[in-house]
Protein backbone atom coordinates (compact mmCIF):
# COMPACT_ATOMS: atom_id res chain seq x y z
CA UNK A 1 0.00 0.00 0.00
CA UNK A 2 1.07 3.58 -0.22
CA UNK A 3 3.32 5.23 2.19
CA UNK A 4 1.74 8.17 4.02
CA UNK A 5 5.52 9.12 5.73
CA UNK A 6 6.19 12.38 6.34
CA UNK A 7 9.50 12.73 3.72
CA UNK A 8 12.15 11.51 2.25
CA UNK A 9 16.09 11.13 1.99
CA UNK A 10 17.75 10.99 -1.33
CA UNK A 11 21.50 9.38 -0.57
CA UNK A 12 23.31 10.63 -3.32
CA UNK A 13 27.19 8.85 -4.15
CA UNK A 14 29.34 10.80 -6.60
CA UNK A 15 33.09 10.33 -7.89
CA UNK A 16 34.15 13.58 -5.31
CA UNK A 17 31.91 12.44 -1.87
CA UNK A 18 28.27 11.48 -0.89
CA UNK A 19 25.32 14.04 -0.15
CA UNK A 20 22.03 13.72 1.60
CA UNK A 21 19.14 15.50 0.37
CA UNK A 22 15.87 15.88 2.66
CA UNK A 23 12.62 17.13 2.00
CA UNK A 24 9.45 16.28 3.59
CA UNK A 25 6.23 14.98 1.95
CA UNK A 26 5.63 17.65 -0.83
CA UNK A 27 8.86 17.43 -2.12
CA UNK A 28 9.54 20.47 -3.24
CA UNK A 29 11.83 21.90 -0.95
CA UNK A 30 15.44 20.31 -0.06
CA UNK A 31 18.01 20.50 2.11
CA UNK A 32 21.53 19.24 0.84
CA UNK A 33 24.07 18.10 3.41
CA UNK A 34 27.92 17.31 1.99
CA UNK A 35 29.84 16.22 0.93
CA UNK A 36 30.94 13.75 3.16
CA UNK A 37 34.04 12.11 2.26
CA UNK A 38 34.47 15.11 0.25
CA UNK A 39 37.40 13.97 -2.65
CA UNK A 40 36.44 10.52 -2.03
CA UNK A 41 35.04 8.28 -4.71
CA UNK A 42 31.62 7.02 -2.75
CA UNK A 43 30.55 4.59 -5.15
CA UNK A 44 27.43 3.60 -3.03
CA UNK A 45 25.25 4.88 -0.48
CA UNK A 46 22.55 3.27 0.80
CA UNK A 47 19.87 2.85 4.19
CA UNK A 48 18.60 -0.29 6.23
CA UNK A 49 15.31 -0.73 5.80
CA UNK A 50 15.24 -1.88 9.26
CA UNK A 51 15.97 0.90 10.67
CA UNK A 52 16.15 4.66 8.89
CA UNK A 53 19.44 5.62 10.88
CA UNK A 54 21.65 2.86 10.02
CA UNK A 55 23.72 3.77 6.52
CA UNK A 56 26.78 2.25 4.73
CA UNK A 57 28.69 4.06 2.44
CA UNK A 58 31.31 2.84 -0.18
CA UNK A 59 34.87 4.97 -0.05
CA UNK A 60 37.16 4.24 -2.47
CA UNK A 61 40.09 5.95 -4.02
CA UNK A 62 43.36 4.62 -5.51
CA UNK A 63 45.90 6.17 -2.42
CA UNK A 64 43.86 4.37 0.36
CA UNK A 65 42.11 1.33 -0.94
CA UNK A 66 38.70 0.44 -0.09
CA UNK A 67 36.77 1.04 3.40
CA UNK A 68 33.22 0.68 4.05
CA UNK A 69 31.14 3.54 6.34
CA UNK A 70 28.47 3.63 8.65
CA UNK A 71 26.65 6.32 10.08
CA UNK A 72 23.73 5.68 12.96
CA UNK A 73 22.41 9.14 12.78
CA UNK A 74 21.07 9.32 9.13
CA UNK A 75 24.01 10.87 7.82
CA UNK A 76 24.90 13.67 10.23
CA UNK A 77 27.96 11.57 11.30
CA UNK A 78 30.11 8.87 10.10
CA UNK A 79 32.70 6.69 11.39
CA UNK A 80 34.77 3.60 8.91
CA UNK A 81 34.22 0.10 10.21
CA UNK A 82 36.86 -2.46 10.29
CA UNK A 83 36.55 -4.08 6.85
CA UNK A 84 38.60 -7.46 7.74
CA UNK A 85 36.83 -9.32 4.57
CA UNK A 86 37.66 -13.18 4.99
CA UNK A 87 37.61 -16.06 3.39
CA UNK A 88 37.53 -19.44 5.04
CA UNK A 89 38.88 -18.06 8.32
CA UNK A 90 41.88 -15.95 6.93
CA UNK A 91 41.66 -12.20 6.70
CA UNK A 92 42.77 -10.68 3.69
CA UNK A 93 43.14 -13.60 1.61
CA UNK A 94 40.87 -15.22 -0.93
CA UNK A 95 40.51 -18.73 -2.76
CA UNK A 96 41.12 -17.85 -6.45
CA UNK A 97 39.54 -19.72 -9.22
CA UNK A 98 41.91 -21.89 -9.47
CA UNK A 99 41.85 -23.17 -5.82
CA UNK A 100 45.07 -21.65 -5.11
CA UNK A 101 44.93 -19.41 -1.87
CA UNK A 102 45.90 -15.69 -2.63
CA UNK A 103 45.90 -11.76 -1.11
CA UNK A 104 42.77 -10.41 -1.59
CA UNK A 105 42.58 -7.44 -3.60
CA UNK A 106 40.00 -5.70 -5.43
CA UNK A 107 39.38 -2.07 -7.01
CA UNK A 108 35.87 -1.11 -4.84
CA UNK A 109 32.81 -2.49 -3.68
CA UNK A 110 30.17 -1.84 -5.93
CA UNK A 111 26.86 -2.66 -4.30
CA UNK A 112 25.84 -2.56 -0.78
CA UNK A 113 22.51 -3.91 0.04
CA UNK A 114 21.53 -4.60 3.64
CA UNK A 115 18.95 -6.64 5.05
CA UNK A 116 15.43 -6.26 4.72
CA UNK A 117 15.12 -7.36 8.84
CA UNK A 118 18.56 -6.73 10.27
CA UNK A 119 20.24 -3.34 10.45
CA UNK A 120 23.61 -5.18 11.16
CA UNK A 121 23.56 -7.49 8.54
CA UNK A 122 24.25 -6.25 4.77
CA UNK A 123 25.73 -7.81 1.44
CA UNK A 124 28.50 -6.43 -0.89
CA UNK A 125 29.27 -6.84 -4.28
CA UNK A 126 32.57 -6.31 -5.00
CA UNK A 127 35.31 -5.95 -7.65
CA UNK A 128 36.69 -8.35 -9.35
CA UNK A 129 33.40 -10.07 -8.88
CA UNK A 130 32.41 -11.74 -5.55
CA UNK A 131 30.12 -11.07 -2.92
CA UNK A 132 30.24 -10.71 0.95
CA UNK A 133 28.01 -10.61 3.94
CA UNK A 134 28.74 -9.14 7.48
CA UNK A 135 26.27 -9.77 10.11
CA UNK A 136 28.18 -6.99 12.75
CA UNK A 137 27.59 -3.83 10.93
CA UNK A 138 30.39 -3.64 8.34
CA UNK A 139 32.84 -4.75 11.27
CA UNK A 140 34.03 -8.28 9.42
CA UNK A 141 32.81 -9.73 6.20
CA UNK A 142 32.37 -13.31 5.19
CA UNK A 143 32.59 -14.24 1.53
CA UNK A 144 29.58 -16.36 0.50
CA UNK A 145 32.09 -18.60 -1.54
CA UNK A 146 29.34 -20.80 -3.39
CA UNK A 147 29.32 -18.48 -6.09
CA UNK A 148 32.97 -18.15 -7.15
CA UNK A 149 32.82 -21.66 -6.30
CA UNK A 150 30.03 -22.42 -8.77
CA UNK A 151 32.12 -23.24 -11.77
CA UNK A 152 31.55 -20.69 -14.63
CA UNK A 153 34.02 -18.48 -12.62
CA UNK A 154 37.03 -18.92 -15.82
CA UNK A 155 34.27 -17.45 -18.01
CA UNK A 156 33.36 -14.62 -16.34
CA UNK A 157 35.25 -11.71 -18.17
CA UNK A 158 35.28 -7.69 -17.66
CA UNK A 159 32.68 -5.05 -19.27
CA UNK A 160 33.43 -1.79 -19.81
CA UNK A 161 33.62 -0.90 -16.16
CA UNK A 162 35.33 -4.08 -14.62
CA UNK A 163 34.34 -7.62 -13.34
CA UNK A 164 31.88 -6.29 -10.81
CA UNK A 165 29.24 -7.65 -9.07
CA UNK A 166 26.92 -4.45 -8.74
CA UNK A 167 23.70 -6.01 -8.57
CA UNK A 168 21.71 -7.56 -5.22
CA UNK A 169 18.08 -8.15 -4.35
CA UNK A 170 16.75 -9.84 -1.79
CA UNK A 171 13.63 -11.90 -1.94
CA UNK A 172 10.96 -9.81 0.71
CA UNK A 173 9.26 -13.56 0.85
CA UNK A 174 11.87 -15.82 1.01
CA UNK A 175 15.54 -15.24 2.99
CA UNK A 176 17.44 -17.64 1.74
CA UNK A 177 16.89 -16.22 -1.95
CA UNK A 178 18.79 -13.63 -3.44
CA UNK A 179 19.33 -12.64 -6.94
CA UNK A 180 22.70 -10.73 -8.27
CA UNK A 181 24.04 -9.96 -11.29
CA UNK A 182 28.05 -9.34 -12.54
CA UNK A 183 29.40 -7.47 -15.75
CA UNK A 184 30.06 -9.34 -17.77
CA UNK A 185 28.97 -13.12 -16.65
CA UNK A 186 25.19 -12.29 -16.17
CA UNK A 187 22.36 -12.86 -13.62
CA UNK A 188 22.53 -15.35 -11.00
CA UNK A 189 20.11 -17.45 -8.02
CA UNK A 190 20.39 -18.44 -4.66
CA UNK A 191 17.83 -20.53 -3.00
CA UNK A 192 19.85 -21.29 0.27
CA UNK A 193 21.16 -18.15 1.46
CA UNK A 194 24.18 -17.95 -0.42
CA UNK A 195 25.34 -21.54 -0.31
CA UNK A 196 24.82 -22.30 -3.83
CA UNK A 197 24.32 -20.77 -7.00
CA UNK A 198 23.32 -20.85 -10.64
CA UNK A 199 23.08 -18.83 -13.51
CA UNK A 200 20.24 -17.93 -14.56
CA UNK A 201 20.30 -16.58 -17.98
CA UNK A 202 18.35 -18.70 -20.18
CA UNK A 203 16.77 -16.33 -22.86
CA UNK A 204 19.44 -13.85 -23.02
CA UNK A 205 21.30 -13.33 -26.28
CA UNK A 206 24.15 -11.29 -26.79
CA UNK A 207 25.90 -11.01 -30.07
CA UNK A 208 29.32 -9.99 -28.40
CA UNK A 209 29.99 -13.12 -27.19
CA UNK A 210 31.29 -16.25 -29.19
CA UNK A 211 28.33 -18.43 -28.07
CA UNK A 212 25.43 -15.80 -27.95
CA UNK A 213 22.84 -18.03 -25.71
CA UNK A 214 26.14 -19.10 -23.32
CA UNK A 215 25.30 -20.15 -19.91
CA UNK A 216 27.32 -17.15 -18.63
CA UNK A 217 29.06 -14.05 -20.21
CA UNK A 218 26.21 -11.79 -20.73
CA UNK A 219 26.67 -8.34 -19.94
CA UNK A 220 23.67 -7.35 -17.44
CA UNK A 221 23.62 -3.70 -16.46
CA UNK A 222 20.52 -3.96 -14.12
CA UNK A 223 18.17 -5.94 -12.79
CA UNK A 224 15.24 -4.82 -10.37
CA UNK A 225 11.94 -6.31 -9.01
CA UNK A 226 8.66 -5.11 -7.01
CA UNK A 227 8.75 -6.18 -3.43
CA UNK A 228 5.05 -7.88 -3.40
CA UNK A 229 6.41 -9.85 -6.90
CA UNK A 230 9.56 -11.33 -6.26
CA UNK A 231 9.50 -14.05 -9.22
CA UNK A 232 8.89 -11.21 -11.57
CA UNK A 233 12.00 -9.63 -12.34
CA UNK A 234 13.09 -6.80 -15.24
CA UNK A 235 16.53 -6.21 -16.83
CA UNK A 236 18.44 -4.21 -18.80
CA UNK A 237 21.00 -5.79 -20.40
CA UNK A 238 23.74 -3.98 -22.33
CA UNK A 239 21.73 -3.98 -25.59
CA UNK A 240 17.68 -5.33 -24.60
CA UNK A 241 15.39 -4.85 -22.01
CA UNK A 242 14.24 -8.12 -20.51
CA UNK A 243 11.39 -9.56 -18.30
CA UNK A 244 11.65 -12.92 -16.85
CA UNK A 245 8.22 -14.20 -14.65
CA UNK A 246 9.82 -17.16 -13.26
CA UNK A 247 12.65 -16.03 -10.87
CA UNK A 248 14.83 -15.61 -13.32
CA UNK A 249 14.29 -19.32 -14.98
CA UNK A 250 13.74 -17.89 -18.25
CA UNK A 251 13.53 -14.24 -19.81
CA UNK A 252 11.70 -12.55 -22.71
CA UNK A 253 13.06 -9.73 -24.19
CA UNK A 254 10.25 -6.43 -23.65
CA UNK A 255 12.52 -3.35 -25.69
CA UNK A 256 9.19 -3.12 -27.95
CA UNK A 257 8.85 0.47 -29.34
CA UNK A 258 11.93 2.19 -27.55
CA UNK A 259 14.65 4.15 -29.30
CA UNK A 260 17.35 2.40 -28.21
CA UNK A 261 17.21 -0.62 -25.76
CA UNK A 262 20.96 0.01 -24.55
CA UNK A 263 21.29 1.71 -21.44
CA UNK A 264 21.94 1.19 -17.57
CA UNK A 265 19.44 1.37 -14.87
CA UNK A 266 16.18 -0.01 -14.40
CA UNK A 267 13.36 0.18 -11.53
CA UNK A 268 9.96 -0.37 -10.73
CA UNK A 269 6.99 1.97 -9.38
CA UNK A 270 6.53 1.34 -5.68
CA UNK A 271 3.18 0.73 -5.82
CA UNK A 272 2.43 -0.66 -9.49
CA UNK A 273 4.39 -3.69 -10.36
CA UNK A 274 3.70 -3.48 -14.05
CA UNK A 275 5.09 -0.04 -14.09
CA UNK A 276 9.00 0.30 -15.01
CA UNK A 277 11.68 2.78 -15.77
CA UNK A 278 14.64 2.99 -18.05
CA UNK A 279 16.97 5.81 -19.41
CA UNK A 280 17.84 4.54 -22.96
CA UNK A 281 21.22 5.47 -23.95
CA UNK A 282 22.79 5.88 -27.96
CA UNK A 283 24.64 3.08 -27.91
CA UNK A 284 27.66 1.23 -26.28
CA UNK A 285 30.17 3.77 -27.78
CA UNK A 286 28.44 6.94 -27.27
CA UNK A 287 27.21 6.77 -24.03
CA UNK A 288 24.91 10.02 -24.18
CA UNK A 289 20.87 9.94 -24.88
CA UNK A 290 19.87 9.90 -28.26
CA UNK A 291 19.92 13.23 -29.84
CA UNK A 292 20.97 14.97 -26.83
CA UNK A 293 17.63 15.21 -25.45
CA UNK A 294 17.71 13.53 -21.98
CA UNK A 295 14.49 11.44 -21.34
CA UNK A 296 12.90 8.88 -19.44
CA UNK A 297 11.18 5.88 -20.92
CA UNK A 298 7.90 4.63 -18.81
CA UNK A 299 5.84 0.96 -19.67
CA UNK A 300 2.95 1.05 -17.27
CA UNK A 301 2.48 -2.64 -18.98
CA UNK A 302 5.10 -4.77 -17.87
CA UNK A 303 7.35 -3.63 -21.01
CA UNK A 304 6.90 -3.64 -24.48
CA UNK A 305 4.53 -0.36 -24.82
CA UNK A 306 6.92 2.01 -23.90
CA UNK A 307 5.77 6.10 -23.21
CA UNK A 308 8.55 9.07 -23.46
CA UNK A 309 8.72 11.26 -19.90
CA UNK A 310 10.48 14.44 -21.07
CA UNK A 311 8.91 17.42 -19.04
CA UNK A 312 11.49 19.35 -16.96
CA UNK A 313 14.58 17.77 -18.55
CA UNK A 314 16.88 19.13 -21.38
CA UNK A 315 15.51 19.23 -24.74
CA UNK A 316 19.13 19.61 -26.47
CA UNK A 317 22.89 19.96 -26.05
CA UNK A 318 23.11 16.75 -23.30
CA UNK A 319 25.57 14.29 -22.98
CA UNK A 320 25.52 13.04 -19.73
CA UNK A 321 24.67 9.16 -18.92
CA UNK A 322 22.69 7.81 -16.16
CA UNK A 323 24.60 4.80 -14.69
CA UNK A 324 23.31 1.37 -13.00
CA UNK A 325 22.31 2.56 -9.13
CA UNK A 326 21.73 5.60 -10.10
CA UNK A 327 17.99 5.51 -10.00
CA UNK A 328 15.54 4.90 -7.10
CA UNK A 329 12.02 5.65 -6.25
CA UNK A 330 10.03 6.32 -3.04
CA UNK A 331 7.08 4.83 -1.68
CA UNK A 332 5.13 7.85 -1.05
CA UNK A 333 1.18 8.14 -1.70
CA UNK A 334 2.29 9.44 -5.17
CA UNK A 335 5.59 7.30 -5.98
CA UNK A 336 8.35 9.43 -6.56
CA UNK A 337 11.33 8.71 -9.30
CA UNK A 338 14.88 9.82 -8.91
CA UNK A 339 17.98 10.04 -10.75
CA UNK A 340 21.59 11.05 -11.25
CA UNK A 341 24.00 11.86 -14.12
CA UNK A 342 27.36 12.17 -14.70
CA UNK A 343 26.99 15.45 -15.40
CA UNK A 344 26.39 16.21 -11.53
CA UNK A 345 22.26 16.68 -11.93
CA UNK A 346 20.29 14.74 -9.61
CA UNK A 347 16.27 15.11 -10.76
CA UNK A 348 13.15 13.75 -8.86
CA UNK A 349 9.57 13.86 -10.23
CA UNK A 350 6.42 13.66 -7.69
CA UNK A 351 3.98 12.21 -9.86
CA UNK A 352 5.70 9.00 -11.11
CA UNK A 353 7.57 10.54 -14.04
CA UNK A 354 5.19 13.03 -15.26
CA UNK A 355 6.86 15.58 -14.55
CA UNK A 356 10.67 16.18 -13.68
CA UNK A 357 12.82 18.68 -11.64
CA UNK A 358 16.70 19.07 -10.51
CA UNK A 359 16.92 18.95 -6.99
CA UNK A 360 20.59 19.89 -6.86
CA UNK A 361 22.91 20.68 -9.59
CA UNK A 362 26.79 20.92 -10.26
CA UNK A 363 27.78 17.52 -7.94
CA UNK A 364 30.45 15.22 -9.30
CA UNK A 365 29.52 12.80 -11.50
CA UNK A 366 27.04 10.98 -9.61
CA UNK A 367 28.01 7.32 -9.19
CA UNK A 368 24.37 6.27 -7.20
CA UNK A 369 20.64 7.07 -6.18
CA UNK A 370 18.83 6.12 -3.27
CA UNK A 371 16.11 6.70 -1.01
CA UNK A 372 14.95 6.36 1.65
CA UNK A 373 10.77 7.08 2.74
CA UNK A 374 11.12 8.27 6.38
CA UNK A 375 8.57 8.14 9.42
Amino acid sequence: MPNKASGVRVLVGTRKGAFVLTSDGKRERWDISGPHFAGWEIYHVKGSPADPNRLYASQSSGWHGQLIQRSDDGGKTWEPVDNKFVYDGVPGTHQWYDGTLRPWEFKRVWHLEPSLTDPDTVYAGVEDAAMFRSGDGGKSWQELAGLRGHGSGPRWQPGAGGMCLHTILLDPSDPARIFIAISAAGAFRTDDGGKTWRPINNGLHSLYIPDPTAEVGHCVHRIAMHRSRPSVLFMQKHWDVMRSDDAGDSWHEVSGNLPTDFGFVIDVHAHEPETIYVVPIKSDGEHFPPDGKLRVYRSRTGGNEWEELSKGLPERDCYVNVLRDAMAVDSLDKCGVYFGTTGGQVYASADAGDCWTPIVRDLPAVLSVEVQTLS
